[in-house]
């Protein structure tokens, strides 16, 4: 099993910045991708970024220029720093992680979610 936690969010500005981070402990030899979700009130999860144990990374459409994913494999975490955030970007933000390919649906665990709201 692996746990993940998350931490970082709260509330911020239109236009201002947040730093994610992401804590894996347990068996964290049988995963190599990480990543970030997030689900807003009443839609579905969608991907925000994701970054294998190599640094390949993929963006969802709607954040890629404004956020960028990281990586420290030393340390288990991963990190999305958030930049020019809009108010329709207000949901929980999920870390998530899995062995799988980076093109590929989400890993097996998750996160709790930590809240980011973005006020206009």
């Amino acid at each position: 099993q692996v746990q993940l936690v998350e931490s970082g969010g709260g509330l911020v500005q239109a236009g201002g910045s947040l730093r994610l981070s992401c804590a894996a402990s347990g068996s964290t030899s049988s995963i190599d991708i990480m990543g970030w979700y997030r689900q807003a009130p009443g839609k579905q999860r969608e991907l925000v970024a994701r970054i294998s144990g190599g640094g390949n990374t993929r963006y969802g459409d709607s954040v890629r220029g404004r956020f960028t994913i990281s990586r420290d494999n030393a340390k288990n975490t991963v990190h999305l720093q958030m930049n020019d955030l809009k108010p329709e970007e207000t949901a929980v933000y999920y870390c998530n992680a899995g062995r799988s390919a980076i093109w590929a649906g989400p890993g097996n665990y998750w996160g709790q979610g930590t809240q980011v709201t973005v006020s206009s």
